[in-house]
């Protein structure tokens, strides 16, 4: 016996869960890939921002994110609870602009050269 929710089945991505957006107990958007999280982001903003901030404040965008594989758009996800913010780094990562929000720093401290061991590791 199989329970009717009312939503489509998820035949386009099989053995993968949806996020669903929920604010209470109400589910207010489903995402089903990177793009429709971009749509829902951007409809969300307008209509409940409050329920984005609190996935992304609880992890709950950065987690299905890493069950999808998104790992990348996981990590850059990881610490932003503000709304905005989000949708602008998902939105940076589907059209492939730079992410200077997240982005990594280059490892090497400014004023210092880097050591010499690196240079002289190889033997000629």
């Amino acid at each position: 016996m199989s329970i009717s929710t009312g939503l489509r089945a998820n035949s386009e991505f099989p053995g993968k869960e949806p996020f669903y957006f929920k604010s209470f107990d109400r589910i207010i958007g489903v995402a089903h890939n990177v793009n429709e999280l971009r749509s829902e982001f951007g409809r969300l903003l307008n209509v409940d921002p409050k329920a984005l901030e609190y996935h992304l404040r609880e992890g709950h965008i950065v987690q299905w994110l890493e069950y999808i594989g998104e790992v990348e758009l996981a990590r850059r996800l990881i610490g932003i609870s503000d709304p905005g913010t989000a949708y602008e780094i998902i939105n940076n990562y589907l059209t492939g602009s730079r992410d200077t929000t997240t982005e990594e720093k280059p490892s090497t401290r400014q004023g210092r050269r880097p050591s010499r061991r690196s240079r002289n590791s190889r033997k000629t």
